[in-house]
């Protein structure tokens, strides 16, 4: 479904060149919920803005569903960026002079698509989510956890390939963490929805199907969640304390 292979990105600042990712390569299957956990600055969101095209690589490729998405012109990027990938933000992005039903609804507006349609299938995901009784109401109404449940259903309109979630508990407490975390396993369990979301989270990542670890730019080390979820958040706490050098500052 998607995958990164041999990516390469760095950084100038005046005659020194700054080393940020340095071959990394990994593979998100269709249907999986995936993280990516590693210390700050090991990576993680400039990896993850590479293979949103938010930001040029120096090389590697990318691939979504099988197409190079590095050979497409910015015409088809901003396609691929509005129908095939879906976006979730840590400071959500909603637009604080539209509902919540019209924020869910902005992607299918962008694609110029019929409203009886929209209005259908912004319906099914506010309902998937819990959050129908807050159609109406607007971002600055309504909790951060509803806000960042908003911003998953609006991820989902238009039925992505692959939705990409940049620390999307990173602002929130540990019970809107939790919600937020069940509407990713909602989405994949519903919709077979494929995510691949970049946490500090342990909690979160705890969830997740496999999380791959990153140190100073490059992939460390994956682990399976193989069903026991406690199990897997000691392995994780562990492979962290290692990688921070025998303390975990991202247990919380």
């Amino acid at each position: 479904m998607l995958k990164v292979e041999h990516l390469f990105k760095s950084y100038k600042t005046g005659r020194i060149t700054y080393e940020v990712l340095k071959d990394v390569c990994f593979e998100v299957k269709e249907g999986e919920f995936a993280a990516v956990m590693g210390a700050s600055g090991s990576g993680k969101t400039t990896m993850l803005n590479c293979i949103s095209c938010f930001h040029p690589y120096d090389k590697g490729e990318i691939t979504l569903n099988g197409i190079c998405l590095s050979r497409l012109s910015e015409e088809e990027i901003a396609k691929v960026r509005n129908e095939q990938l879906g976006f979730v933000f840590q400071d959500f992005m909603l637009l604080d002079g539209l509902t919540v039903f019209e924020n869910v609804c902005v992607p299918k507006v962008i694609r110029g698509e019929d409203y009886k349609l929209m209005e259908k299938k912004a319906g099914k995901l506010l309902r998937l989510f819990g959050i129908e009784h807050i159609a109406d109401k607007y971002p600055a109404e309504i909790s951060g956890g509803q806000k960042q449940r908003v911003a998953v259903a609006r991820s989902l309109m238009n039925d992505p390939l692959a939705i990409l979630a940049d620390e999307p508990t990173g602002n929130l407490d540990s019970r809107s963490s939790e919600a937020v975390i069940q509407a990713f396993i909602e989405a994949k369990k519903t919709l077979g929805a494929t995510t691949l979301m970049v946490t500090h989270d342990t909690f979160s990542a705890s969830y997740c199907d496999r999380v791959i670890m990153m140190k100073d730019g490059k992939v460390h080390s994956e682990l399976t969640n193989n069903g026991n979820r406690k199990a897997f958040l000691e392995d994780l706490l562990d492979v962290l304390r290692k990688l921070n050098g025998g303390e975990n500052d991202d247990a919380a």
